[in-house]
């Protein structure tokens, strides 16, 4: 092996292989959204082919300060949080013993996409799941999804 190609395999952060045959952390990221549900949905599957942790990720959305005035902001996230693990573990219950999925619920602060890099990040994901955005405006600034794609370090599924 030459000097340039030693350096080069070390110049990836990310490795998405580490010696399995498939992932063994997914992550999908969850907001109640139809387009999520069914994202969590394939996720839920794929984490059952493979034998993998299913890591469901809502992100809690941040709002300026002058936005937020006071609690209530906080509490309806909160709630819509505990409504999605409500959601999921009734789901994960109809299915018990006929998939067995292993899965962890988290929350994390901030826009979508930063929330979910951060969570992809800390749960050393091999893959991250996500919903096509539903909303209209996405199509010209770019999704969360596309964003995700770009940033190139993780396979990224998009479900519609």
């Amino acid at each position: 092996m030459t000097e340039q190609q030693g350096q080069h395999s070390h110049s990836h952060a990310h490795q998405f292989e580490r010696g399995t045959d498939g992932p063994k952390v997914i992550v999908v990221g969850v907001d109640g959204s139809d387009s999520s549900l069914r994202a969590a949905a394939y996720a839920g599957g794929l984490a059952r082919r493979q034998h993998a942790l299913l890591a469901v990720v809502y992100v809690q959305p941040v709002l300026a300060a002058g936005a937020a005035l006071g609690a209530p902001v906080a509490e309806t996230t909160d709630a819509i949080a505990e409504d999605l693990v409500t959601y999921i573990r009734e789901a994960a219950e109809r299915v018990k013993g006929i998939f067995e999925v292993r899965w962890e619920f988290h929350t994390f602060r901030g826009d979508a996409y930063s929330g979910l890099v951060r969570a992809a990040d800390e749960l050393k994901a091999d893959a991250v799941v996500v919903g096509a955005s539903e909303q209209a405006g996405h199509r010209i600034i770019g999704s969360v999804a596309v964003r995700l794609v770009k940033a190139g370090r993780w396979p990224v599924t998009v479900v519609p």
